[in-house]
C-alpha cells in the first residue's frame, strides 16, 4: 500500500550552501549519510531545505538531483507545497512534473489563519488536482492556525489521497485524537523529534525528523525499535539523543542543525538572509553534546 513508504522515519532534508549558492558535493554527501543511515524516505524541499529561500528554478533543480541521487533507493517527498493562495497552489501543481516523487507534503495556509471549513476546502482542492499522494502538515507554530484533529480526520474520510498527517502541533493529546478515529489508511507522524517516542507509543506511524540529517542511524533505529514495540531499546537511544534536540532549535530552525553538520563535517552552517548562523555559544553548546553522543552511538 503506498501508506507503507511513509512509516518510520522520514527525513526533512537540509539544503546545503556554500558561498550563497547550492552546494550539490554537499547535497550529495547529506543523502548518501542518511541513507546508509538507514532512512526509511527523504523530504526534499520541506521548513528544513529552507525552500521559501530558493527560487522555483532552484526548487526544481534541488529535487530533480536529489531525484537523480537517490535512485530509487527510497522514498522521496516534494516539501515545496505550501501557499496561502489556493488557486495559485493548484495552477503549480497542475502543471508540475512529478516524475520520481511519492507524495507531496502541504502545510496548511500561513499568515490568513482560516478557519477550519477554510482548510478543508484548501486542501480538498489540492486533492482534486494532485496526481499524487498527500501529506498533510500542520505546523500551527508557523502558520498561526492549527489544523484541528477533526479537520484532519474530515479530510482522510473525505479523500484516501491524504494518506498521512504530519502533526507537528506540539500536542501528543491532539495526535492521539487523530489516532483514535483515523480511517485504515491514514498514517500520523510525528513532526516533532522529542515527540515521536511517544506519539509512536501512542499508536503513531514514525516521524519526520530533522535531527536524522545528522544522526541517521541511532535516529531510525530508535523509531524501527518503537514500531517493533522494543521500547527498551528505543528508550535507550531516545535518551542518548535528548540532550542534543533544545540546541537544534533555540535559533531556530534550520540553523541549528546545520551548526551540528557543520561539526560533523558534512556540510558548511550557511543559511540565507533572513536566517543567520547559530551562535557561538549555541555552537559551543552543539559541540560538547555531538561529542558526547559520539561516544555513545555510532554515526
Amino acid at each position: 500500500m503506498k501508506k507503507q513508504l511513509f512509516k518510520g522515519t522520514g527525513v526533512a532534508l537540509i539544503t546545503p550552501f556554500r558561498n550563497r549558492a547550492i552546494n550539490y558535493d554537499a547535497l550529495e554527501r547529506i543523502i548518501e549519510h542518511v541513507i546508509e543511515g538507514g532512512v526509511d524516505y527523504i523530504v526534499s524541499l520541506g521548513t528544513t531545505g529552507e525552500a521559501i529561500t530558493l527560487s522555483a528554478a532552484e526548487c526544481r533543480q534541488v529535487l530533480d538531483f536529489t531525484i537523480k541521487t537517490v535512485a530509487g533507493r527510497v522514498p522521496i517527498v516534494a516539501g515545496y507545497f505550501g501557499s496561502n493562495f489556493t488557486e495559485r497552489l493548484t495552477d503549480h501543481i497542475r502543471q508540475y512534473n512529478f516524475d520520481g516523487v511519492a507524495a507531496i507534503m502541504s502545510s496548511s495556509p500561513a499568515y490568513s489563519k482560516p478557519s477550519q471549513e477554510g482548510i478543508f476546502q484548501h486542501y480538498m482542492a489540492i486533492a482534486e488536482v494532485s496526481p499524487v499522494p498527500i501529506i498533510i502538515y500542520n505546523v500551527p507554530s508557523r502558520t498561526s492556525s492549527n489544523v484541528l484533529p477533526e479537520t484532519v480526520l474530515r479530510l482522510a474520510h473525505a479523500n484516501e489521497k491524504f494518506v498521512a498527517v504530519k502533526e507537528a502541533s506540539g500536542d501528543v493529546v491532539q495526535a492521539m485524537k487523530i489516532l483514535k478515529n483515523r480511517p485504515e489508511h491514514l498514517l500520523v507522524l510525528s513532526g516533532d523529534d522529542t515527540l515521536a517516542l511517544p506519539i509512536i507509543a501512542s499508536g503513531g506511524d514514525g516521524v519526520i525528523s530533522v535531527i536524522a540529517n545528522a544522526f541517521p542511524a541511532p535516529f531510525s533505529d530508535m523509531v524501527r525499535a518503537a514500531l517493533c514495540d522494543d521500547f527498551e531499546t528505543a528508550r535507550r537511544l531516545n535518551l542518548n539523543l535528548l540532550d542534543i534536540h533544545p540546541w537544534l532549535y533555540t535559533e531556530g530552525n534550520p540553523p541549528g542543525i546545520k551548526a551540528a553538520m557543520e561539526i560533523l563535517g558534512l556540510c558548511t552552517s550557511e543559511v540565507r538572509i533572513p536566517l543567520t548562523p547559530v551562535s557561538d555559544t549555541t555552537r559551543h553548546h552543539l559541540q560538547r553534546e555531538i561529542e558526547r553522543v559520539q561516544g555513545l552511538v555510532h554515526t
